[in-house]
């Protein structure tokens, strides 16, 4: 299950769009912090500028670039520079721990995942793409690249589960339509979003096209929203209040 990291993906220039166009989805939270539990000390792993950290519990957060170490708000913790392949944390020292759309960006995502087990008493929490799902988004018709590019980099959810043993937990998490965090599956009812630079450049999917490839995605789909022909082929997508079966958030407790 090794995972390069997003290659041409510049942290140090577009941290900043992370706290400005991946802000915390309040209803996807809600099914974070209460799989979280009882838990009252938490790890974030692969923290960025600090989306979904519960604000009543006592946060770790891991955060191996500068740049979005530094957009993280005032009023959270800072975040410790490590990776997750090496925490800097003794073993079973909070209660749990969560990875939040960060482990197909590690180096080596099963090392990363036996650290959080190995630091973590009791749950484990990864909410990550279901990548094998991705087909149907109508985005695949204009960018395969991305399409393709995220199933080589977001692990198999069955290994992962593998990866953490004990008791797992797969839970399918819907992306509403408004939905605040603006990765790449949450536009789906608001294609025009990915017109914008702003938005694409807080979504690491497209860092591992070229530029020309990009180009070719985003003027295909300008010119089909301009003819009305997007709207024509995908108009059920507009819509739908939910997009199920991608998101997932795996649930990992000790036990057989």
């Amino acid at each position: 299950m090794k995972a390069a990291y997003c290659v041409g993906f510049d942290y140090a220039s577009y941290g900043h769009g992370y706290a400005v166009h991946r802000r915390t989805e309040p209803r996807i939270a809600a099914e974070l912090h209460r799989a979280l539990g009882s838990s009252r000390t938490v790890l974030n792993v692969g923290a960025g500028t600090g989306s979904y950290e519960p604000e009543d519990r006592y946060v770790l957060a891991v955060e191996p670039s500068a740049a979005m170490r530094a957009h993280r708000p005032g009023g959270q913790v800072p975040a410790i520079a490590a990776v997750a392949e090496d925490l800097p944390i003794d073993d079973g020292q909070v209660d749990a721990s969560m990875a939040v759309l960060t482990v197909h960006h590690w180096s080596d995502p099963e090392k990363g995942l036996r650290e959080m087990r190995r630091v973590t008493r009791d749950r484990v929490l990864v909410l990550t793409i279901d990548a094998q799902a991705l087909d149907r988004f109508w985005l695949a018709d204009y960018a395969p690249e991305v399409i393709a590019g995220a199933r080589k980099r977001f692990p198999d959810i069955e290994r992962v589960c593998s990866v953490l043993g004990g008791q797992c937990q797969v839970r399918d998490i819907p992306i509403p339509a408004d939905c605040a965090d603006g990765f790449a599956a949450a536009c789906y009812a608001r294609p025009e979003a990915f017109l914008d630079p702003a938005v694409r450049q807080a979504q690491s999917c497209w860092g591992a096209l070229t530029a020309a490839e990009e180009d070719r995605a985003i003027g295909r789909l300008r010119t089909d929203l301009e003819s009305g022909e997007w709207d024509r082929r995908y108009e059920s997508w507009r819509a739908m209040k939910r997009y199920e079966g991608v998101l997932k958030l795996i649930v990992a407790r000790p036990g057989t």
